[in-house]
């Protein structure tokens, strides 16, 4: 539901240095890989009349779909169920009310006949509208059931012409509806207004937007979208935070799903064992129109209100997401009488300060999404700083012994060249 910029990965920097170690335990009890129904992908190609155009390595745009399509087909996963949609490549006429509802399956989602695949693509020839909106819709009715990854791979080169049905909002909404969608969009010799349409529609559900002007292009990055939809799918647990620590859910590692409405603080515990670390990242989507301008916190805070460390992130209004993380650990301890000692009870505070715009319905809350990982902490004794140079200490000795050394073969060699200068 919320995604990461994937989307665009500037999602993703900063919860990248914080969850780049984060391995979910095999027997965690949260977020576990499913494994178990077929991973989907559902290819949208634009079919349009401008995919007559020939200016994809000489070649029309729709020539060069076709063999990228091709390509893919033989190099698809056995076990990915793919389909392919198509928008605009039935109505040739001018009717607007028309060309807007010429969208079609052109090979149903499901087990891949590669033969009766690519006959399929085979009869495609440039047509009609752009209506981005109305297929993006029927894409997600595509891939409804089921619990493995589902794909939509949107592939157009120009914006849609069916507005105010704004393709933008229709992602936004499939985002909202929790189905686990992940959409993602390649422009073929994009405009910049194209390539902004694009990255809306990609980053509202996670995905990722990818400009293209070769054929070359176009075949390794759907077939890189196809194999990542065959990779394990980590499924997020919906959880409800509180409103204070003392009545939060006691989480575990994995990932986790909730809702906060606007000016809320939501409020999960973590059990930390001495000798631990904890990391964690959240995300907060809008998906909804919000003003410019907003930001995210999160605070690891003791059961006493004592604040231990935070992580925060602003916005300006040029994405949907935004994203932070924070880690800690608690230092080695010994327990009471022999005993082993007590777990600290840390509690995750999340604030954002999105603001809904004029007319927009507050509520249900924004979406966000909680990553928890409780590992084992660094070791004490080789990460402690000797004489303040950490692990560098060494490597400043081995300078030091390398300076004297060469300081007494040079004073050597300055004697020896004095004394034969002295004798001659």
């Amino acid at each position: 539901m919320i995604t990461r910029k994937r989307l665009s990965a500037g999602v993703g920097a900063l919860l990248a240095a914080f969850t780049a170690g984060i391995v979910l335990p095999a027997g965690a009890a949260a977020g576990e890989p499913t494994g178990q129904a077929a991973p989907k992908v559902d290819l949208v190609l634009d079919v349009s009349g401008s995919m007559r155009a020939r200016d994809i390595d000489g070649q029309s745009r729709m020539a060069a779909a076709k063999q990228a399509f091709n390509e893919v087909l033989d190099a698809t996963p056995e076990e990915v169920e793919l389909g392919i949609r198509t928008l605009g490549a039935d109505y040739p006429g001018d009717d607007r009310k028309t060309g807007c509802k010429d969208t079609a399956q052109l090979y149903p989602v499901g087990p891949l006949d590669r033969t009766e695949a690519k006959t399929a693509v085979a009869t495609l020839t440039p047509t009609g509208w752009t209506p981005i909106g109305p297929a993006l819709l029927k894409a997600a009715d595509d891939l409804d059931g089921g619990d493995g990854s589902k794909r939509i791979v949107l592939i157009s080169d120009g914006e849609d012409t069916c507005a105010p049905l704004d393709p933008c909002e229709v992602a936004r909404e499939i985002a909202a509806k929790g189905i686990g969608l992940t959409i993602d969009t390649l422009g073929l010799v994009p405009t910049a207004k194209l390539s902004r349409q694009l990255s809306c529609i990609a980053e509202a559900t996670g995905g990722t937007y990818t400009s293209v002007e070769h054929q070359d292009e176009l075949t390794d990055k759907v077939n890189q979208l196809v194999d990542r939809a065959a990779d394990p799918v980590v499924t997020p647990v919906p959880t409800e935070g509180a409103s204070r620590c003392m009545e939060a859910p006691t989480l575990k590692s994995g990932l986790y799903t909730d809702r906060e409405e606007f000016g809320q603080q939501r409020w999960y515990r973590v059990e930390v064992l001495p000798g631990q670390e904890l990391r964690a990242s959240v995300s907060v989507a809008a998906d909804r129109a919000v003003n410019p301008g907003y930001g995210v916190l999160l605070r690891a805070v003791t059961v006493k209100g004592r604040e231990i460390v935070r992580g925060e992130a602003a916005g300006n209004g040029r994405t949907d997401m935004i994203s932070t993380g924070l880690r800690w650990s608690e230092p080695e301890r010994d327990g009471t009488d022999g005993d082993k000692p007590a777990a600290e009870t840390v509690c995750l505070a999340v604030t954002h300060s999105f603001s809904a715009a004029s007319g927009v319905k507050t509520t249900p809350g924004l979406p966000l999404e909680l990553t928890v990982d409780v590992v084992d902490g660094p070791s004490q004794s080789g990460d402690v700083a000797s004489f303040g140079l950490g692990r560098g200490w060494w490597l400043l000795g081995a300078l030091i012994l390398t300076g004297f050394l060469a300081g007494l073969v040079w004073g050597w060699l300055s004697r020896w060249r004095v004394a034969v200068w002295r004798t001659n």
